[in-house]
């Protein structure tokens, strides 16, 4: 498996996806310039991330102008033949703008830019992104950003739930979902969702930020290596 991390103008989580997926977790991985496209030898097994930031300023709204960059045309086609494609943050935003992922991201619920570390319940754990992680024990991971109140209609949750396409939602350190617990407001406590194929998955939450011994937090290595494990290689 090979990653490729995905560089827009104001990208700020792309340094250290890379460094997590190829110094902490040993995976061959290569930023991808926003005027360029996923690269030729990139297969259905590989994975093409977005990471989070502030693309393009967030000026027009947040994923908005992003969804436009040329490589987007490329990314969107690598889904369409079954190819992994990750969005984090700034890049579930992108996701959703650009169709690959349903719903959207809207401004949170105090109309603040929030940063803390929060509590994800595992709400699915056969999709290959969450695959094999206990769905009785609770993630710890930190958040930052002003607009990541995921929202779908009422017909669009359904269809989430029916097809088992929420992966996290914010909880307490329990477990329970809680109103306090779902601090941007988000449409059923969702943190993160997939699409019907499981091939795309975009979070709010950051795990490259909680994935080292230094940092006090491993719990986002769990995630990603959930994903990005010799398994996959088969």
């Amino acid at each position: 498996m090979k990653a490729g991390v995905v560089v827009f103008p104001g990208s700020n989580c792309d340094d250290d996806m890379i460094h997590v997926i190829g110094e902490v977790l040993g995976f061959e991985v290569q930023k991808i310039w926003h005027k360029e496209s996923v690269p030729d030898n990139f297969e259905p097994q590989d994975c093409v991330i977005l990471p989070g930031g502030f693309s393009y300023g967030d000026y027009l709204r947040s994923g908005a102008i992003a969804r436009f960059s040329p490589v987007m045309k490329s990314v969107v086609a690598h889904a369409e033949r079954g190819g992994f494609v990750f969005g984090i943050c700034n890049g579930f935003q992108v996701l959703c703008e650009a169709g690959l992922l349903p719903g959207v991201l809207l401004r949170n619920k105090n109309q603040l830019f929030v940063h803390k570390n929060i509590h994800l319940k595992v709400c699915n754990n056969t999709s290959p992104w969450t695959s094999g992680l206990d769905r009785q024990k609770v993630l710890k991971m930190p958040v930052a950003h002003a607009d990541g109140r995921y929202f779908i209609d009422e017909k669009g949750l359904e269809q989430l739930e029916e097809n088992h396409q929420i992966l996290l939602r914010y909880c307490d350190q329990n477990g329970e979902l809680t109103d306090e617990a779902n601090f941007n407001g988000s449409v059923s406590s969702i943190a993160g969702i997939s699409n019907l194929k499981h091939n795309v998955f975009g979070m709010m939450p950051h795990p490259e930020r909680a994935a080292e011994p230094i940092l006090g937090n491993e719990d986002g290595k769990k995630l990603l290596e959930a994903f990005f494990r010799d398994e996959i290689l088969a």
